[in-house]
């Protein structure tokens, strides 16, 4: 009788329902509890909560539940049904366990704490369950926070599209900027991929978006002209693809020097890609003696470099006006550099000049897009369950969604 009792707490188990039986098995270090409830007592239908009798019962489950003494621990029960005049035969609502889950609430509150701070194989070998039920816990949880989120408006949101495996695959990312939460993923990287996001969203979701940043990958840029009222004005050319743009001019400019430098047996460049990438104030100290070397000798590397450096601070004018008197000089330096690659990275900026001067009026940057890159990469190299793009997907999500991910507990549950 006390093993009854003791359980009823543990459990959480309250009326109608009432513990029936516990075996304990020593051996196997394993609990069972039976429980069971009172006849004749009237339960709400499912779908309507209309108080019904008990038409029959499914056949006995087991779920898993908390370990209480270190012993794994399994509830078992016959669910009733009920026949409800407008829904037919429906199974009752469990207090314990959402429907067709093989785990009690609270056990996969757990499941779900453990895989925040461990992998899918970590949280499987903690829990003492395979990886495929550890994973399908996790996509339950994305499932019900993706469809308790509602239509919530991300007013900002970003635009972004991330590799995933081998061969060019992608997968479009949206972001709220605001809430730092990737509200959708979808499959490539085309026009009719970013479709799909406004097309899921509700008018009042699409007529709330004030801001979108995105690079200058042009179906991106038509689908949110073809969804997002007055979208010229309010999508903003993102700077770090911008500068990674001119990075890229600095880089293919130093290739270019250093072929020719060592044509003349000079190797001054050689090893020196990585010094030309950062800003002058966070250039690592390892760098700092070579960079200093290669500054003092007037080289046409040294010379992209600084004009790329200067675009940098057009993001850093208070005044739009200023900003566009900053453009100016830099675009005239740039575009008489005589560097080709600089001048032909001035150019393409110039012809979406609209869009990069829009971040004047929204202040807006897929800096918290970048930012995911270090997750990403944990997800799919560091045993977080990155077998295929799916996966993938639901992984972002859990760890990134800033979803809801908890099932209702016994308070919860109807």
């Amino acid at each position: 009788m006390r093993d009854v009792e003791l359980y009823r707490y543990l459990l959480g188990i309250e009326r109608p329902w009432t513990v029936t039986q516990v075996e304990l098995k020593v051996d196997d270090r394993r609990v069972d509890v039976w429980v069971g409830h009172a006849d004749d007592l009237p339960w709400p239908c499912p779908d309507c909560g209309a108080k019904v009798g008990v038409y029959d019962h499914a056949e006995e489950r087991a779920w898993r539940h908390l370990d209480s003494c270190h012993f794994k621990t399994y509830l078992h029960a016959r669910a009733p049904r009920v026949r409800c005049p407008e829904h037919g035969v429906r199974q009752a609502k469990l207090p314990w366990a959402e429907p067709h889950s093989r785990f009690t609430a609270l056990f996969e509150r757990l499941a779900i704490d453990v895989l925040r701070e461990a992998s899918v194989l970590g949280a499987a070998r903690i829990l003492g369950l395979s990886w495929d039920e550890v994973w399908h816990i996790m996509e339950k949880a994305v499932a019900r926070g993706l469809l308790a989120k509602g239509d919530r408006v991300a007013e900002r949101i970003g635009v972004d599209e991330k590799a995933v495996g081998k061969g060019q695959k992608y997968v479009t990312l949206v972001v709220d900027l605001d809430a730092a939460t990737v509200e959708h993923i979808v499959d490539d990287r085309k026009q009719a991929s970013l479709d799909e996001f406004y097309e899921s969203r509700s008018a009042a979701q699409i007529d709330g978006i004030k801001a979108v940043a995105m690079d200058m990958w042009e179906p991106f840029f038509q689908s949110t002209l073809a969804h997002v009222p007055d979208a010229a004005e309010k999508i903003v050319f993102d700077r770090f693809h911008i500068m990674k743009h001119v990075n890229e001019a600095v880089d293919d400019v130093r290739k270019r020097e250093n072929r020719v430098l060592r044509a003349e047996g000079d190797d001054s460049l050689k090893g020196s890609k990585y010094v030309w990438i950062y800003g002058r104030e966070n250039l690592p100290e390892k760098y700092r003696e070579l960079f200093n070397t290669l500054k003092a000798m007037n080289l046409k590397t040294g010379r992209a470099w600084a004009i790329k450096e200067s675009l940098r601070d057009l993001w850093s004018y208070a005044s739009p006006a200023w900003a566009a008197k900053h453009w100016k000089r830099w675009y005239f330096w740039a575009t008489h550099s005589r560097l080709k690659p600089v001048i032909d990275k001035a150019r393409m900026i110039h012809r979406h000049l609209g869009n990069v001067m829009t971040y004047f009026r929204h202040r807006i940057t897929n800096a918290m897009s970048e930012g995911l890159n270090s997750t990403l990469q944990e997800i799919k190299h560091a045993a977080r369950g990155f077998r295929n793009r799916e996966h993938f997907k639901t992984a972002i999500y859990f760890y990134c969604g800033g979803l809801d991910l908890y099932p209702a507990t016994h308070g919860d549950a109807g």
